[in-house]
């Protein structure tokens, strides 16, 4: 079925409000939470008004001035239609509300309808309406008609010469839809008993007058109203956008190059729920509680944000910022240094480290860009990374006027489907936009050739992250483990196969029209619960009076299709996910007891103290020692000299007194935190068995030199943790300090008898810095400080009683290669 163009539509609905309308009927109403049944009793005509509302609700929602309904009722007391003030005649037939872009204010017109004294006639009400919608699409043939029928079929109507509404209906590609309030569904299924005999014959005639239209339907009102809550995908037609496609550059040799004409069109699009709005009680005047004495009607108003801007004179450059208070006495000054600009005063400015560059004209200037797609280059369509497509997806068409066009971009379509090539696309919505790169794929249909453009990152946009192997472990020796808890055995392996088997869900689902099985989840059919949810809790709730007693019905079963697995998957899983718990010994962990957190924390005070103080109470450090109240860092700004000792014999009068070497007024809103606060421990980076870290190697290397008998760890440590740094990224930034490590570990080898170490080290060093991803910038800065970092040759090891396999010459030419 062609997409239908979204909006562009005038809906009109014939409402029946004879006296039969107004029979009382018994509805189900969602269970309590206790599961108790309820039943609630209302009209015919109330029930039937729920599909027109929903259906009108779901106009307001979209909120297209091009979806447009009316309303006319039959069985009114006035008669009031354009028919009956030309020519008479069309008695109790009514156009209540004008064809216009629905609102809320319809939605009350409808709550206020009530069965009248008399019936009308819909074949009357089916003219009219067709007169009312043909006078009021004059001029817009292109726009899509409907009409929707809503009756009981117990009014009396004049079936004379029908033939010929039918065929001015089909002429004007009007879509006739009858909701009959308990008519016979065989579908469905349901069919009433003890039907009168015009109920049954206005049935009839209704099927017989959809089936001559080209587009008719006749439904009982249940399945309607069941129906209306399905989750919908209308397909929509996108507005075609008219760009240029250039292969090749066309400025500086246009002999070589081309440009299309095509028109882009959306293939894909974001769905999001609709956001919903605060709104506040509203606070009567005493004029407004005068008039509305006897109505005690609840008003709300919509909350919206309103930003104003002050300029703080108390924090500015040259200024030392007051002194904290929090007493109400001093609020007066400080809203004295704040002063209130307008947002035109302002200029829009970007943080640059600690300041800001100011962008007086709100951004900064943008690429000199040209809209249209430029044809980057090809490349194999098997190489196309699907993980790395972004966004939505785009219709690239020739453009529909112009033959030579289409003819021109079939060619390069033709070209790459043949090849099996995807072209690189730089795509700018319009001059001086910032441009995209995506991806183009030739798609050969059966009568159109066409492009689908998608946007993918650029190199900025795209983060690598590497993760251990899950199935190889590398002991610190470099040995492969075989066997540890963290890698699967075959029995654990085997289970989880068959568990994996047992809910395999391809070819479960319904069989298709050659009796093959097909999968059990399709995505076409797999709808956003957030959405769709949303959408119907926001409909309710516009529809019924009174959402307490007629609360929110539950979801519809297509919605929840997909929440749970099948139940005969989970039933063939069991015997699996039972072997799979013993095999990889699987238990339950119970819950930890929250812990009391303990008093060593700055604390807030209660709002009716006079000031904020810092607990007194040391915080034990990562050794378990403790520092006393006088060895907390105080900032200068903050501390005063003490006028009494800090040791005292009351616990109160030390609290007192120290308050002052603590804190002293503070800025304005300011938190009562030090200028510079105590900071954990720093990671020494320190692996397990190893004695030097990588956060402060040196001096880890030095200390353990001098505890004496780790030498030789000390140097073997030393020169791993040299390699892991100088090979990371950004190493670049600790050059200098890996170099002294470097000088600090060769004149410890050579000292301490460790050449052979320092000399496999560095040649390990070299060969890993010059490979293609290693760091060869480190190792020309080893170069420039020459000999001296070289290998330890035989004569130099000799001065202090050792040996070395490298003569002088060799360690000179190494470090010069």
């Amino acid at each position: 079925m062609p997409a239908e163009r979204a909006g562009y539509t005038v809906t009109m609905f014939l409402i029946d409000v004879s006296p039969s309308m107004g029979a009382t009927r018994s509805v189900e109403l969602p269970p309590t939470p206790n599961g108790e049944q309820r039943i609630t009793e209302m009209t015919n005509l109330e029930w039937a008004l729920q599909f027109v509302k929903l259906k009108i609700q779901e106009m307001i929602f979209n909120g297209r001035k091009t979806d447009q309904c009316g309303v006319i009722l039959f069985g009114s007391e006035e008669t009031d239609n354009i028919i009956h003030e030309k020519n008479g005649g069309y008695q109790h037939v009514s156009e209540y509300i004008p064809i216009a872009q629905p609102s809320s204010t319809t939605l009350a017109k409808l709550d206020a309808l009530q069965p009248s004294e008399h019936s009308g006639d819909p074949i009357d009400a089916l003219i009219v309406g067709i007169e009312t919608q043909d006078i009021y699409l004059n001029k817009r043939r292109t726009w899509t008609r409907k009409i929707v029928i809503v009756t009981d079929g117990q009014s009396p109507m004049e079936i004379e010469d029908w033939e010929a509404t039918v065929k001015k209906m089909n002429s004007n590609a009007i879509s006739l839809t009858v909701i009959g309030v308990d008519f016979d569904d065989d579908e469905f299924p349901f069919h009433e008993e003890d039907k009168s005999t015009i109920k049954v014959e206005n049935e009839a005639f209704y099927h017989k007058l959809t089936s001559a239209l080209d587009n008719g339907l006749v439904g009982t009102c249940v399945f309607a109203l069941q129906e209306i809550a399905r989750p919908d995908m209308k397909q929509t037609k996108s507005a075609l956008m008219g760009t240029v496609l250039r292969l090749g550059d066309v400025d500086v040799r246009p002999e070589e190059a081309i440009e299309i004409l095509v028109k882009a069109s959306k293939c894909t699009t974001l769905a999001r729920p609709k956001s919903w709005k605060k709104f506040g009680r509203r606070e009567k005047t005493d004029d407004q509680m005068q008039v509305d004495e006897e109505e005690d009607m609840t008003v709300f108003a919509q909350l919206k944000m309103r930003s104003e801007y002050y300029i703080d004179h108390s924090t500015q450059e040259g200024q030392e910022p007051d002194k904290m208070d929090t007493g109400s006495d001093d609020e007066e000054d400080n809203d004295k240094n704040l002063e209130m600009v307008q947002k035109e005063q302002l200029i829009r400015g970007f943080k640059y480290g600690s300041t800001y560059a100011p962008c007086p004209d709100g951004q900064f200037r943008r690429l000199n860009t040209r809209k249209g797609i430029d044809i980057c280059g090809f490349f194999h369509a098997k190489n196309f990374r699907r993980e790395l497509a972004m966004g939505e997806v785009q219709y690239i068409w020739a453009d529909p006027g112009a033959p030579q066009q289409q003819v021109a971009l079939s060619s390069i379509v033709q070209a790459m489907y043949e090849k099996g090539v995807l072209a690189i696309a730089r795509w700018v919505s319009k001059d001086g936009m910032d441009p995209k790169m995506g991806v183009l794929e030739a798609r050969v249909d059966t009568n159109i050739d066409f492009l689908l453009w998608v946007q993918m990152p650029f190199a900025d946009d795209v983060r690598k992250y590497t993760f251990a192997s899950l199935e190889k472990l590398v002991s610190k020796n470099g040995e492969s483990v075989i066997k540890h808890p963290y890698l699967p055995t075959e029995d654990q392996l085997e289970a989880m196969g068959k568990f994996i088997d047992t809910m395999d869900i391809m070819d479960s689902g319904e069989k298709d029209d050659e009796g093959e099985p097909v999968p059990w989840y399709d995505t076409r059919q797999s709808y956003n619960p957030a959405i769709h949810r949303t959408k119907q809790a926001l409909f309710h709730s516009a529809v019924v009076n009174d959402i307490t007693g007629n609360p929110l019905p539950p979801p519809h079963p297509e919605l929840l299709k997909y929440i749970n697995p099948p139940q005969w998957a989970l039933k063939a899983s069991k015997d699996t996910i039972a072997e799979c718990k013993a095999v990889f010994k699987v238990k339950e962990v119970p819950k930890k007891a929250a812990k009391a957190r303990k008093d060593g924390h700055v604390r807030a005070m209660d709002e009716d103290e006079d000031m904020l103080l810092l607990d007194k109470k040391p915080a034990a450090s990562r050794k378990g020692q403790e520092l006393s109240a006088s060895q907390v860092p105080v900032s200068p700004k903050l501390a005063r000299p003490a006028k009494k000792s800090a040791a005292s014999d009351s616990e109160t009068e030390e609290e007192s007194d120290q308050e002052p070497l603590l804190l002293e007024k503070r800025p304005f809103n300011a938190l009562p935190t030090p200028e510079r606060s105590m900071s954990p421990d720093v990671d020494p980076g320190r692996a397990p068995g190893r004695i030097i870290g990588s956060t402060y190697p040196l001096r880890d290397f030095k200390s353990n030199l001098a505890q004496g008998d780790v030498v030789t760890k000390a140097v073997e440590d030393m020169g791993v943790i040299i390699k892991e740094v100088v090979l990371r990224p950004f190493a670049s930034r600790r050059h200098k300090e890996m170099i002294e490590c470097m000088i600090a570990m060769r004149d410890t080898s050579l000292k301490e008898d460790e050449i052979d170490a320092w000399n496999a080290f560095l040649r390990d060093v070299k060969e890993s810095c010059l490979k293609e991803a290693g760091n060869p910038e480190f190792w020309q800065e080893v170069q420039k400080i020459g000999r001296s970092i070289s290998l330890i040759s035989d004569p130099e090891a000799k001065k202090l009683g050792g040996h070395s396999e490298f003569s002088e010459p060799a360690s000179e030419e190494f470090i010069t290669q």
